[in-house]
């Protein structure tokens, strides 16, 4: 019995932790950066300490956002290297499901990658909310998952897995910084800027050989 009344509270903790989650993807779709731990907790129809219980605090509920989406876009960057097409239409594919995810869900994205100025009250805590402080290690994890990918489809020859780990973060630091720009000037079409990108990555990429026995890259 005490293991089955544990087993359904950790399920039950579960449950309300994503029921939390999604109620804080509600504002921060309609906030953006300005999402604010009292609306979020108005939204899940609870207050704000019973939040702070189960995130500790706006960096804990964060990181656990965060995650959730990074998740998701790890899982459909990997779908995209995993379609049925020669390697030059999975570079695009990978980089226009990027820049597809940051588009669709433009205030998600901001949330996770740009403080807000004046994004709460300054008599509130939240306003020292350090979002760079937290973003860097969803990039880093961006470019570790790549990394990964790249050594076990490409055969980089020596040093394999320092190159990969070079590249991975290279092209996750590329993709970042050039979708950042262009999601907040619009200076071209997605279609224009992924394959202006493909081409900047494909002289190199272009010369390697899968790795024998991978799905290839």
């Amino acid at each position: 019995m005490g293991t089955t009344q544990q087993t359904d509270q950790h399920r039950s903790a579960h449950q309300r932790r994503r029921q939390l989650l999604e109620a804080a993807d509600r504002v921060v779709l309609r906030d953006g950066p300005k999402a604010s731990m009292n609306a979020i907790a108005a939204e899940a129809g609870i207050t704000k300490p019973i939040l702070y219980r189960h995130f500790g605090d706006k960096g804990g509920l964060y990181r656990a956002l965060a995650k959730r989406h990074t998740d998701a876009l790890l899982g459909a960057l990997k779908a995209a290297l995993d379609a049925p097409a020669d390697r030059r239409a999975r570079v695009e594919a990978t980089l226009d499901t990027y820049l597809a995810a940051i588009e669709a869900r433009p205030q998600v994205y901001r949330f996770l990658m740009h403080p807000a100025d004046n994004a709460v009250d300054a008599q509130l805590p939240e306003q020292g909310f350090d979002v760079g402080r937290h973003s860097a290690p969803l990039l880093r994890r961006l470019g570790e998952e790549l990394a990964v990918v790249i050594e076990e489809r490409v055969d980089l020859g020596p040093d394999s897995a320092q190159l990969a780990r070079v590249w991975g973060h290279g092209i996750v630091g590329m993709m970042h910084a050039a979708g950042d720009w262009w999601l907040g000037e619009r200076p071209c079409s997605r279609a224009q800027l992924v394959s202006s990108l493909a081409d900047l990555l494909w002289g190199r990429l272009a010369l390697v050989d899968d790795r024998a026995g991978s799905p290839g890259l």
